[in-house]
């Protein structure tokens, strides 16, 4: 599959993109990739594991600060305590081969400035933004390298779900915060993983401005939900919450993604934010 055959294939559109652009590794990966939640029983290498962590801290960090940390869950009765306090994802939480939690972290800006004898005064929203962006980067650059070597990945924020208790498993200290939980394996021999459609580049990607024409975008939008509908319909075993909502017949993303945002989430993650020394004005 070319650039721009993998591009029609992603965004379910035809377009021109790619054309001209030759075919390497790293794009194939990208374009190509998708979230893998059931793995073999093969086990990951241990020099190839650290080779990923070392190339996904290579990534860059806001003001060279390098806030982005990682744990690596070893332990095989820890991490089935991780996944109990997911049960929607508690099994591939288990399975997984590998499960790591990626953190931000700005207590060692606090410690080094006490060493050094400086007032720390920058403690508000920016600080908490900071080591989170750095943790995504980090995240995201470790599962194009893992997928590069034939890996697959997949984010799990459910592990904010319930932060306080995670953060008593992993001995969190302050000024430290989970951002994501991510499994790591090869593929099953019978690979049911599948490349989910993105929406069109047209409502991503802006120039100059944002756009103004809400109705348009909506329009875009809506259109792009039944064309992935199309491509893989939703089955009514899996439509958000059915005896709230009932059974949708033209079910698709924005009825999904509007139902689970209909419903309660993590209302507490801005008190555990603050419990963990973090100003958020």
């Amino acid at each position: 599959m070319n650039i721009n055959e993998a591009i029609v294939k992603r965004f379910g559109l035809p377009t021109e993109i790619g054309k001209t652009v030759e075919s390497n590794t790293t794009l194939d990966s990208i374009l190509n990739r998708r979230s893998m939640r059931e793995f073999s029983d093969t086990p990951i290498d241990g020099d190839l594991m650290n080779t990923l962590l070392a190339a996904a801290f290579s990534a860059p960090s806001k003001s060279d600060l390098q806030q982005a940390r990682v744990i690596w869950i070893k332990d095989p009765k820890l991490k089935q305590a991780i996944a109990d306090l997911s049960p929607h994802v508690q099994a591939y939480i288990a399975r997984a081969p590998e499960f790591l939690v990626w953190c931000g972290d700005n207590t060692l800006s606090h410690r080094l400035a006490e060493t050094h004898n400086h007032t720390y005064v920058n403690n508000h929203l920016d600080q908490f933004m900071n080591p989170a962006v750095d943790a995504g980067i980090a995240m995201t650059l470790f599962m194009c390298a893992a997928e590069s070597v034939g890996l697959g990945c997949c984010p799990v924020s459910s592990i904010r779900d319930t932060p306080n208790e995670l953060a008593k498993l992993l001995k969190l200290p302050q000024f430290v915060f989970p951002v994501a939980g991510l499994v790591i394996g090869y593929p099953p021999e019978n690979d049911a993983s599948f490349h989910s459609m993105r929406l069109p580049l047209s409502v991503s990607v802006m120039e100059n401005e944002y756009r103004s024409d809400a109705d348009v975008i909506l329009s875009e939008v809506e259109d792009y939900s039944r064309r992935r509908e199309a491509d893989k319909n939703t089955p009514d075993t899996a439509q958000i919450e059915p005896g709230i909502y009932g059974i949708a017949k033209d079910y698709g993303w924005t009825e999904g993604k509007t139902r689970q945002y209909g419903l309660p989430a993590r209302a507490n993650w801005g008190d555990f934010i603050k419990s963990q020394g973090f100003n958020l004005e």
